[in-house]
């Protein structure tokens, strides 16, 4: 049984507070200012697209509804919240805070983002926050050497953002399950996402990201987000890529279905399955992520071959870039605060990047895994015809069976993603073991 949030937070905040002040003397500021952030507002309109707080906000805090509030930390003092609680008739007013954390923080509240500005310290002061619009006498300055700094340990999550994870994991997979059965209901892109939604008990706008809902081809298109109103004459393949949220903190989860009549289908499904558990299983210190992204691709073309899509050798699929129009993604991303999270090609505190390997344009991690970091591990097949169509024009194209192909092209692709900790030891799968226990 894993400890919760509330048992955890002051030994995460004492973290934040020892990396603030180590960043901070970095930079040479005195204070650190951050911003939750204001909406943006729409153009030429006088509505707001919804408020999505600043990640650097919620590090400190579980608030994710306080616009125009601020945390201002000086090292050697207790933070301080600046908490904007608007005199307002026209929409929800935040509440007070409350809860197990406003102990640890000096809170003040008031009516307006500038009188939240007046509260703030004055002296050298780094700035985190957007850069525009002008932040009414704070300028955001977002120092490189205090953002690398603070980048890079954030990739190193302490127990209670663990906690928060395991949370958001559950709420994931309780929705992935009621995906699922409105798949095998025969609902449509657009009622399977109400069902995914109801059971979340999250809104839109509450998700980490926009989900994936997608029949039939349309899971061939990556970031397919259309949620057709209509359900299809036949639903031969269901692919939902849709996360959720615990206090700012995000899930990522991909799973892929099969209707009982496509029984082809359902053994490649299988068979990406069982890799992409090879692919979790290493997920330990000292493994090169990029390492890691180039496997996948050989154990993938593997995969091709044995179910009869090429002929060639994996290692010549891989050589040639035939594994890449089947799996033309990275192999997955670090996640935490953002879905898709900071420093995933940082070379060290101080800032610096590690290449991305030739021929892989789309992998959003480079790093060596070190216990503490989460990262997604979400192999694919897919089924592009655009990708497909530049395929057949290469010599290559003779050691692919298109027929094969061709008959695949109705059920879009496959892809299957789990949240993975990275500790001392075997990897925690976030994922599996929210589906365990739903």
């Amino acid at each position: 049984m894993h400890d919760q949030p509330a048992s955890l937070y002051s030994h995460h905040l004492a973290t934040l507070r020892e990396r603030a002040d180590k960043a901070l003397a970095l930079g040479g500021f005195d204070h650190l200012l951050v911003a939750a952030g204001t909406p943006l507002r729409k153009f030429l309109d006088d509505q707001d697209y919804p408020f999505v707080v600043s990640p650097h906000f919620k590090h400190w805090l579980p608030l994710t509804d306080a616009p125009g509030s601020w945390v201002a930390y000086t090292p050697g003092a207790k933070p301080k919240l600046v908490f904007v609680q608007p005199r307002d008739y026209w929409h929800v007013v935040p509440e007070a805070p409350h809860g197990y954390w406003v102990e640890h923080f000096d809170i003040v509240i008031v009516r307006s983002a500038a009188e939240a500005i007046a509260q703030l310290p004055r002296g050298k002061r780094a700035v985190i926050a957007a850069a525009c619009p002008a932040n009414d006498g704070v300028e955001a300055n977002n120092p490189p050497a205090v953002l690398d700094y603070l980048h890079w340990h954030r990739s190193y999550k302490t127990p209670y953002e663990l906690a928060l994870m395991r949370e958001a994991s559950r709420i994931g997979a309780r929705a992935h399950r009621a995906a699922a059965a409105a798949f095998r209901a025969g609902e449509s892109e657009f009622g399977i996402h109400l069902a995914y939604l109801a059971a979340a008990k999250q809104i839109d706008a509450e998700l980490p990201y926009a989900s994936i809902v997608a029949l039939n081809e349309h899971g061939a298109v990556l970031h397919y987000t259309n949620f057709e109103r209509t359900p299809p004459a036949h639903s031969r393949s269901f692919l939902i890529d849709a996360g959720a949220s615990a206090a700012g903190y995000a899930s990522d989860i991909t799973r892929t279905y099969a209707s009982p009549k496509a029984a082809e289908f359902q053994a490649l499904i299988d068979s990406v399955d069982a890799a992409q558990q090879s692919f979790v299983a290493k997920v330990r210190a000292r493994q090169s992520y990029s390492e890691l992204h180039i496997h996948a691709h050989h154990v993938l073309a593997g995969v091709l071959r044995e179910h009869g899509f090429i002929r060639m050798s994996a290692e010549s699929a891989v050589e040639s870039g035939v594994s890449s129009a089947f799996f033309p993604h990275g192999l997955g991303h670090p996640i935490g605060l953002q879905v898709h999270d900071v420093a995933g090609f940082q070379q060290n505190e101080r800032g610096g990047s590690i290449a991305r390997p030739d021929g892989h344009p789309y992998l959003r991690m480079t790093r060596v895994l070190e216990p503490g970091m989460v990262v997604t591990i979400e192999p694919g097949v897919y089924f592009i015809d655009m990708l497909l169509a530049e395929l057949r024009d290469k010599p290559v194209a003779a050691d692919i069976d298109w027929a094969k192909v061709d008959a695949f092209r109705q059920y879009g692709g496959i892809r299957i993603e789990d949240d993975v900790v990275c500790t001392d030891a075997a990897p925690e799968n976030l994922t599996r073991d929210a589906f365990a226990s739903a």
